[in-house]
């Protein structure tokens, strides 16, 4: 065992993850057993732990982009009804000239809102999203294409609800509504220009029963969106509630950090990624000396309150991939995945010493120190055996005066 404290303050500054062979093991003893031999104080050296920032759901960034890839989609849809006027044209139902006209009219419709998103101008507007400008745009494009190919009615109606279908879930009742009733004024429009400019009645009489088709199934079309927006709403409000339980299930109630539970099954779960990638694991458990004296001199609460700084204290050095949580009363586990010995030392060593040397509440008459005990996991031994041989550490922590970092050295023969 090698004992790292007040009187051997290790400084180490790799925190990069290093192999797991025996190369790395032979390194490591070497490393003991020069301290073991020297016994010589080391300058601390301060060590500042960035986190990773990551893009939140509410991130300005993040919510344009998930603006521009519904346009694309937007634009799959475009390209799939431009697809069905080729075939009109191929089997010679329209002319080349209204084949150009849905082309051209897509097309430009398509970069100007890819403009707007580009340069930013939706931000400037309270519809940040603009779907119903995008909406009213596809629907004007299919009417126009009516108005001068009345054959293309056929492909008006599925594109039409499929074009409402795309936007009903994030469109409000109202705007529904304001859709429904412009797309029937519209069509009304279109076919009485057909009646005056045209003889065809037979196109007339079919276009006229689309119309009355229309105005019956768009109204309810309309009232079932907002009945799948309810839907969603709820749908959305109870995934939040079981986020929120399988958070609290994962929790400490007291102090936030992960329970005995979940750290248990992070352990045996990097334990399983340890053996299958042959990185290395590193675990230590941290216990706070002489807790019950904190207890009796700043009363529980008091207590309660060191254990919540000492959590704050410890998740801030620890990385992102790092598991930290409450074992049970005032002992800590920390699982350091893909992490040195050498590192875990001085990440061990860092939270022991930010602990000792931190501003306390001066009820407290004695200072607040912990005894870390750590270990690396050596392949194929079992987590329980990890535990005993880390929390073996943790109580030669103890038994050598407390407030320092007691390291199992590996052997060779088991490396």
């Amino acid at each position: 065992m090698q004992q790292t404290g007040d009187q051997n303050a290790v400084s180490q500054t790799d925190t990069h993850t290093a192999p797991f062979p025996s190369e790395e093991v032979g390194r490591q003893l070497e490393f003991f057993a020069e301290i073991s031999q020297q016994h010589v104080k080391t300058k601390k050296s301060k060590v500042h732990v960035v986190r990773a920032r990551h893009a939140s759901p509410l991130d300005p960034t993040a919510r344009q982009d998930a603006r521009v890839k519904r346009l694309m989609l937007a634009g799959v849809l475009a390209l799939l009804y431009l697809l069905v006027i080729a075939i009109f044209y191929l089997q010679g139902l329209i002319t080349l000239r209204v084949l150009q006209a849905n082309a051209v009219l897509i097309g430009t419709v398509f970069l100007l809102f890819r403009l707007c998103f580009a340069l930013g101008l939706n931000l400037k507007i309270q519809e940040k999203n603009l779907r119903l400008p995008m909406t009213v745009a596809s629907i004007g494009i299919m009417l126009y294409t009516v108005y001068i190919a009345p054959i293309t009615h056929i492909a008006f109606i599925p594109f039409l609800f499929l074009v409402m279908a795309f936007v009903m879930h994030r469109l409000s009742p109202r705007e529904v509504l304001f859709l429904a009733g412009a797309t029937l004024f519209g069509y009304a429009l279109v076919v009485a220009s057909h009646y005056a400019t045209r003889t065809d009645s037979a196109m007339l009489t079919l276009e006229c029963a689309q119309l009355l088709v229309l105005a019956v199934t768009l109204p309810g079309f309309a009232v079932l969106a907002n009945r799948v927006q309810r839907l969603q709403s709820a749908l959305f409000k109870a995934n939040r509630k079981i986020r929120d339980i399988e958070e609290d299930a994962q929790r400490d109630v007291l102090l936030g950090c992960f329970n005995r539970r979940y750290i248990v099954a992070s352990l045996e779960q990097q334990k399983r990624l340890a053996d299958e990638a042959g990185t290395p694991l590193c675990l230590a458990v941290i216990d706070l000396d002489h807790f019950k004296r904190i207890n009796d001199e700043a009363g529980h609460l008091g207590g309660d309150e060191v254990l919540r700084v000492f959590t704050r204290i410890a998740q801030t050095n620890v990385r992102d991939g790092d598991v930290f949580g409450r074992y049970g009363g005032e002992e800590f586990l920390l699982v350091l995945p893909e992490t040195s010995l050498l590192a875990s030392l001085n990440v061990a060593e860092r939270i022991r010493e930010q602990v000792e040397h931190f501003d306390w509440d001066e009820k407290l008459r004695n200072r607040v120190t912990v005894s870390i005990g750590l270990t690396q996991y050596l392949p194929g031994e079992s987590v329980l055996d990890l535990f005993s041989r880390t929390d073996t550490a943790m109580y030669l922590a103890k038994q050598g005066g407390r407030n320092q970092v007691v390291v199992e050295e590996p052997t060779l023969d088991i490396a």
